[in-house]
């Protein structure tokens, strides 16, 4: 079994979708006890999004089962007061709270970081939002794709003559949600430590932090980032290129790497061509090159090219679809993918993925499927002291 550095840690997961979801599956799969503190009735509404109907009928769509094993789910009215009490018997557990509402949401529920630290003055507390807790914009909501066209991110995304384009993912979501868990960790890490903190995620400001290279040539440089498509800005042949069949990714980023293209494609004079003799004559050139390359590539299919290539010590690889990526051996074999059978509430086995690392050899990994809405509940309501009388009276009371 993997090593779980955050055994013994409580989180309160009470966020939504995505962002803080994701910011809690990783800490899970760190050990942490996460208790998802759900809202009566429908829950998080990723229980509701996801490519199978009937799951998200059933309150377990696709969306939630990817970000939520290993949690436990507790449904808590927070604005009755028997909901905000019994939760606030459950932060004096907690070592880490993680919410994704808008700025001001928990203050006017009086249960703020400044309200808990009364109740638990060692809380961690991280609030994830798009803007973060202050600035001109700090009160908008903000999706994964409003931040990615703020960020710029989608204004470098794509070719010159199609940009911009959103990344087929939701890039600005999980960055935030890993910036999130790296501050989590990062607090909880604190020797030094004696009392709770307040954690500001910003999606917008993550998202910009992962940018480094595009945004120094601007700050630095004087240059504005552009979209170039599949082509690397840096260096060339850097980026997609056709082959007799499928698309061939090549990284040819060093002087070395390039005179091993020209030799593996059979083409040894272009490493003397004034063209392409120098990195930023390549750079000029990229379009000849490309055309050129293209034309020798054309004799085999991309699985015949990449071997080849990769030998002479060019980084290069195919590129998959989705589903060929996760049959790999590659990924197949190193216990990236996590499987449950017949899980509760889904009516079958499901897989997901789990983090992309390893502790000591180990995947980390959870040991329960991802929750039923609610389906905890009345068993932590008894671990913080509840009778049965008592959690029957704050059911018919709906505060729970």
């Amino acid at each position: 079994m993997a090593p779980q550095p955050l055994k013994g840690i409580r989180v309160l997961d009470l966020t939504n979708v995505l962002a803080g979801p994701f910011a809690c599956h990783q800490l899970a799969h760190m050990g942490a006890d996460v208790v998802k503190v759900e809202a009566r009735g429908d829950g998080d509404l990723a229980r509701q999004l996801g490519a199978d109907a009937a799951l998200n009928q059933a309150r377990m769509g696709v969306s939630f089962l990817a970000q939520n094993p290993g949690k436990r789910s507790i449904t808590l009215d927070l604005k009755h007061p028997l909901g905000k009490e019994a939760f606030r018997r459950l932060v004096r557990t907690a070592d880490v709270l993680v919410e994704n509402y808008r700025p001001g949401v928990m203050q006017r529920l009086g249960l703020d970081h400044v309200a808990l630290r009364a109740e638990n003055p060692r809380l961690v507390y991280c609030a994830i939002s798009g803007f973060g807790q202050d600035g001109p914009l700090h009160q908008l909501p903000a999706y994964d794709q409003i931040i990615q066209g703020m960020s710029g991110l989608m204004s470098v995304t794509g070719a010159p003559e199609h940009a911009p384009y959103r990344v087929g993912t939701p890039v600005a979501d999980t960055i935030g949600g890993l910036t999130a868990a790296f501050a989590v960790a990062a607090a909880l890490a604190d020797r030094g430590r004696t009392q709770g903190c307040f954690i500001d995620v910003s999606m917008l400001e993550a998202v910009l932090a992962t940018m480094g290279w595009a945004v120094s040539n601007h700050l630095v440089a004087g240059r504005a980032p552009q979209p170039m498509g599949n082509d690397n800005v840096t260096a060339s042949p850097s980026g997609t290129f056709r082959t007799g069949d499928g698309l061939l990714n090549i990284a040819a980023n060093k002087q070395e790497q390039f005179v091993a293209v020209c030799q593996v494609l059979g083409h040894s004079e272009w490493a003397d061509d004034a063209r392409f003799a120098g990195r930023q004559a390549r750079l000029q050139h990229r379009a000849a090159l490309t055309a050129l390359m293209e034309q020798a590539l054309a004799a085999r299919p991309a699985s015949g090219w990449w071997p080849l290539l990769t030998a002479a010590g060019v980084p290069a690889g195919p590129v998959y679809t989705v589903p060929q990526a996760l049959a790999h051996p590659q990924i197949a074999g190193r216990g990236m993918i996590g499987a449950f059978a017949d899980a509760p509430g889904v009516g079958r086995d499901i897989r997901v993925l789990r983090t992309g690392f390893k502790l000591d050899g180990e995947a980390p990994s959870v040991a329960t499927p991802p929750p039923r809405l609610g389906q905890h509940t009345e068993d932590i309501l008894s671990e913080l002291g509840y009778s049965g009388a008592a959690i029957a009276a704050l059911r018919e009371e709906q505060a729970i």
